[in-house]
């Protein structure tokens, strides 16, 4: 069952969580932000670089792999170790990729700034690590609101990046663009150490096995793979993260094909970021009160209804700035979902890994949706097969998603105590 309403004093036993809440905003709202705008160097970039777009996007495919496989180990390192150390590691290591970007050369100098090195940053520092990080302070009945207002505070960065960028690379060059965003990523350093406040407050009680052990990350994991809905949430956030990352990262050259203005491209951007804000919040808010897997699946089917209704005829400004706002109504109210399922399932001590475990299909997904639209495109010279392949996989994954929602959760798992 959905928690309850939160009580007027669940609010006052919040405010001591702030700066933890503050820090954790604005740390995910930058490194969320910034890679989310990659997209507006790739045709400055890959003209001055001499690159193609598919070399570009192998290095967005090497970021979100990277992010994906090392999730899961950054949550079971918060466990152990704290949240403030793989915090403050990932903020310096995401201001060191951004500087080895903004000074590449050539396609080694973008896979190891922007690929490899932002990708690892974001695996502790994004929103599997910030979510657990705002969990802990909050008091049960307000989790599920209060993750959808940090994911809203989250999808700022990109209204501020994109425009920001943009506007640095039309005055300038895509370099000096780069080094505001580098200026941008040294925020992330005290925002870090403001949500590693988190670590001097009690850890969650240890979840105990039938014979009376507390339960060890296998435990929790084996407990997990026999969860058919965590299976499924799982395998369908393939779907989440192939969609947003083939808009992300491709929108700004499709446009540009379309003979747009190039700032459209950021405008589009920003707007995702803003409506993305109210569709956190919404989301958060809904997932305390109705079902999340099912909500989970209508985000899905009704992300694929809006990217064949925009990319079945040519763009226009005003249509493009209408999709830009249904899409980030949609974008990332995943997260609020995804992360309190988890914790009203599993419990928290393991939280951050389970998420992980989770975001794992995701960034395979997202590596379909950078690196195999590039290559469609190269190919074709059309993205017409890609954006039709996300909305059809998505379309069949949210329908799934919702058929299954309604079923029993499967064998209880031990964290559940917790």
């Amino acid at each position: 069952m959905p928690p309850a309403p939160p009580a007027a004093s669940s609010w006052s036993a919040l405010r001591p969580a702030l700066p933890i809440l503050i820090g954790a905003s604005l740390m995910l709202s930058l490194s969320m932000g910034l890679r989310q705008s990659l997209g507006i160097f790739v045709p400055p970039l890959t003209r001055d670089l001499g690159i193609s777009v598919s070399d570009f996007t192998l290095a967005v495919s090497v970021q979100n792999l990277t992010w994906g496989a090392l999730q899961p180990f950054a949550g079971a390192l918060v466990t152990r170790h704290g949240f403030r150390p793989l915090m403050m590691a990932g903020s310096a290591l995401y201001l060191l990729g951004m500087l080895l970007f903004t000074f590449a050369d050539g396609l080694p100098g973008v896979l190891l700034g922007a690929g490899l090195a932002v990708g690892v940053s974001m695996a502790c520092t994004g929103s599997a690590v910030a979510m657990a990080a705002s969990l802990r302070p909050v008091p049960p009945a307000l989790r599920s609101l209060v993750l959808g207002i940090v994911s809203s505070c989250g999808s700022v960065g990109a209204m501020l990046a994109a425009p920001l960028g943009q506007h640095v690379i039309q005055q300038a060059d895509w370099r000096m663009g780069g080094a505001a965003f580098a200026l941008l990523a040294l925020a992330m350093l005290p925002a870090a150490w403001f949500a590693g406040k988190v670590d001097a407050l009690p850890r969650p009680p240890a979840p105990a096995m039938p014979d009376g052990r507390e339960a060890t990350a296998r435990d929790v994991l084996r407990a997990a793979s026999r969860n058919l809905p965590f299976v499924v949430m799982a395998v369908a956030y393939f779907v989440c993260g192939m969609q947003l990352i083939f808009l992300s990262t491709h929108l700004p050259t499709y446009l540009d094909l379309c003979g747009m203005d190039p700032m459209l491209s950021a405008q589009a951007l920003a707007i995702i970021g803003g409506f993305n804000a109210l569709g956190s919040l919404f989301f958060g808010w809904a997932g305390g009160r109705w079902n999340k897997q099912v909500l989970l699946g209508g985000i899905y089917a009704l992300r694929s209804a809006a990217i064949v209704w925009f990319f079945h005829a040519l763009p226009t400004p005003g249509g493009t700035l209408v999709f830009a706002a249904i899409m980030g109504f949609l974008w990332l109210g995943v997260v609020p979902l995804v992360s309190g399922w988890v914790a009203e399932t599993f419990g928290l001590r393991w939280q951050a890994m389970l998420v992980g475990v989770a975001f794992c299909s995701h960034q395979l997904g997202s590596f379909m949706g950078a690196m195999g639209g590039g290559l469609v495109y190269d190919m074709l010279h059309s993205y017409t097969l890609a954006w039709q392949l996300a909305a059809g996989i998505g379309l069949a994954a949210g329908l799934v998603q919702m058929a299954v929602a309604s079923l029993p959760r499967g064998p209880a798992a031990p964290a559940a105590a917790g």
